[in-house]
């Protein structure tokens, strides 16, 4: 008969059976982690909850009162719609005054172009100009027109706000207008010219430097002293002393 022990000179007898590990747990999955977190951050006293509330409260709360992460959000908005708008306005601006400054050329700088008595001042800055501008990168009637324009800047700006800096500009430009005229007018009317050129601009100035004194600003108010007779201090007399023999009749 056959026996199934499995000893035998060939074979080891093992002293202990092997005993399984344990599995690892399975960890969850991320979206299950992301979804957990979502369902307490809209609990009460959640971060989302407490958002959410901070939000629909602001209404009521202004812009004072209101939390303050959604009035640094609301500020951030408000600067950067200002940027851009500043931006865009400013690209439109420039593109503006692009095409005035290029369509300018067309003035016939250094030529007798205009009449009168304004032609006293204005031909000889156009010659100027033409004669000083011919190795500058913009064209002599671009230089024309921002001359035009400095002169009316000044002008009316120095009416309207009295800024120091514009009054600054303001002066100048009258005196490099006195100046160009002086140069470019011939020799036998130069004096003439240039006489004209600066009463005119001395008119100007009545207008751009209103309101200029050259006195002493006082800064503050004199101390005003008010005289109130009806206010009276009592001076106590100090007290005579009486004669030890008052009542005699002989007096010294």
């Amino acid at each position: 008969m056959q026996s199934n022990d499995n000893t035998g000179p060939g074979r080891q007898e093992l002293a202990y059976l092997p005993v399984p590990l344990p599995k690892e747990s399975a960890k969850p999955p991320r979206l299950a982690a992301l979804r957990d977190w979502w369902d307490r951050a809209w609990d009460v006293d959640g971060v989302l909850y407490d958002m959410w509330d901070d939000v629909l409260s602001a209404p009521d709360d202004g812009l004072r009162h209101m939390a303050p992460w959604l009035r640094a959000v609301l500020m951030v908005a408000g600067v950067s719609f200002v940027v851009l708008m500043a931006k865009g306005a400013g690209e439109v601006l420039l593109q503006a005054l692009h095409q005035i400054l290029t369509a300018v050329p067309k003035v016939q700088v250094g030529v007798d172009t205009s009449n009168g008595v304004a032609a006293v001042v204005d031909q000889p800055v156009r010659t100027y100009i033409a004669q000083h501008s011919a190795g500058l990168p913009v064209a002599a009637s671009t230089v024309y027109t921002l001359w035009l324009l400095t002169g009316i800047t000044g002008l009316l700006l120095g009416f309207l706000t009295r800024n120091n800096g514009v009054r600054a500009m303001w002066t100048a430009w009258g005196a490099a207008t006195v100046f160009m005229v002086w140069t470019a007018t011939p020799d036998t009317s130069r004096p003439v010219a240039a006489g004209l050129a600066a009463l005119a601009w001395t008119l100007l100035s009545a207008v751009a430097l209103r309101g200029l004194t050259l006195r002493r600003r006082v800064i503050g108010r004199p101390a005003k002293v008010s005289v109130r007779p009806e206010i009276h201090v009592p001076v106590q007399a100090e007290p005579t002393a009486q004669h030890p023999h008052s009542s005699c009749p002989f007096r010294d």
